[in-house]
């Protein structure tokens, strides 16, 4: 396959990427930030690895004011984290019977501290945010700083963290955009593999092969939903049910590319289905129109939201039950911001969204359609291919 984006990133993305991040703990006086999950150790580290499944072992890395972030992990993964950009990679051995990192921890911690006036640790507390360690072990660790200065303090990192993802670099936009293309290509034969009496289950199989044949990394997010003229679930898996006469089936995936998600999801019908849908189909697709129109530099979320919502209340939407018409991509499936009335995040370039308005048009009855796009100072960019407005129809 032609034009893959090169994998991973130089020292330079991280350079700026902890350049971005250390100004705005200046700005706020904040002394040190722990990262404990996934996401943020890959997006500040480049540290990429399956091994996250295990819930056994706890990660951490510590960002000091100034200088590259020190890594705090077990020894298993110390090889794997030195990739040029990590210089300070602090082991132990873990599972440990009674010390899993936290007093390595909280010897870094405040080495860090030592070096700046400011004795606030910040951490993400906010929406979307979790942390990704025992509790005990967070209660052993604010013990431990205490007794050694009762004057060090949690701060919410959740915005400084959020505004360095939020803005993706063109190195990032092309492996989304990249993934997307091949998911793109697979969406566009799903007929080739799917007909009226097959069983979901081998659908869903056949998707699977079919995205890793087209190039993505995984598949690590699959759901759908099929029924008479629309459906009223699009997160279950698979039930064993047998496409039918008249049956409309969603897809939504969310496939990754060197740790890149692309998520969108495509209709299809099989057989009769009934105008109802078909109407409805043109009348998301045309709301999403109205999201790409809206999606500029300097716009809300909330007017995003706004302008997709007014096209589906004309169409006659009864409601909807996904509580969003869009939301944030990248190292996650869904990441902050979302499109609702309430945010009034301003976009700007370099936002990678997706916009996915869902309206329910009859009881149980429901079409939701998904596109993800780059904001851009001329207006969005799609990084999926464009569904098609009427719904396409198999017979």
């Amino acid at each position: 396959m032609s034009n893959i984006p090169q994998r991973g990133f130089s020292n330079s993305e991280f350079e700026a990427r902890l350049t971005a991040i250390q100004a705005l703990m200046d700005k706020q006086g904040t002394g040190a930030i722990l990262l404990t999950t996934e996401h943020d150790i890959f997006y500040f580290t480049g540290f990429l690895s399956q091994f996250w499944q295990s819930p056994t072992r706890p990660w951490y890395v510590v960002i000091p004011p100034k200088g590259r972030p020190i890594a705090v992990i077990p020894e298993i993964g110390a090889n794997a984290m030195n990739n040029g950009f990590m210089k300070d990679i602090r082991s132990w051995s873990s599972p440990h019977a009674t010390d899993d990192g936290v007093g390595l921890l909280t010897d870094t911690l405040l080495e860090v501290l030592a070096s700046t006036t400011a004795k606030t640790i910040g951490i993400n507390k906010g929406r979307e945010t979790h942390i990704r360690m025992p509790l005990e072990d967070f209660e052993r660790l604010t013990d431990h700083l205490s007794s050694s200065d009762s004057h060090i303090g949690w701060v919410d990192a959740t915005d400084s963290i959020r505004a360095v993802r939020m803005i993706k670099s063109p190195a990032e936009i092309a492996k989304i955009r990249h993934v997307a293309g091949c998911v793109s290509d697979v969406f566009e034969t799903l007929f080739s593999f799917a007909e009226i009496g097959m069983r979901d289950v081998d659908l869903f199989r056949s998707f699977n092969i079919a995205c890793l044949e087209a190039g993505v990394d995984t598949v690590q997010y699959l759901v759908g939903g099929a029924g008479q003229h629309g459906y009223d679930d699009i997160i279950s898996p698979p039930s064993g049910r047998l496409l039918s006469d008249g049956d409309v089936l969603i897809f939504d995936t969310g496939c990754t590319f060197d740790g890149y998600y692309c998520d969108f999801d495509r209709n299809y019908g099989f057989g009769e289905v009934n105008d109802g849908a078909k109407r409805t189909h043109q009348a998301v697709w045309q709301a999403t129109e109205a999201g790409l129109k809206m999606a500029l530099p300097g716009n809300t979320c909330a007017q995003v939201f706004a302008a997709m919502h007014e096209v589906l209340l004309k169409a006659g939407a009864l409601g909807e039950s996904v509580g969003r018409y869009g939301h944030g991509l990248g190292i996650q499936l869904t990441e902050p911001p979302s499109f609702t009335a309430w945010e009034n995040t301003v976009l700007q370039e370099g936002m990678v969204m997706t916009l996915e308005p869902g309206m329910i048009y009859a009881p149980g009855k429901m079409i939701v359609h998904e596109e993800n796009i780059v904001i851009g100072g001329d207006g969005p960019e799609l990084l999926s291919r464009r569904a098609p407005a009427e719904l396409p129809i198999s017979q």
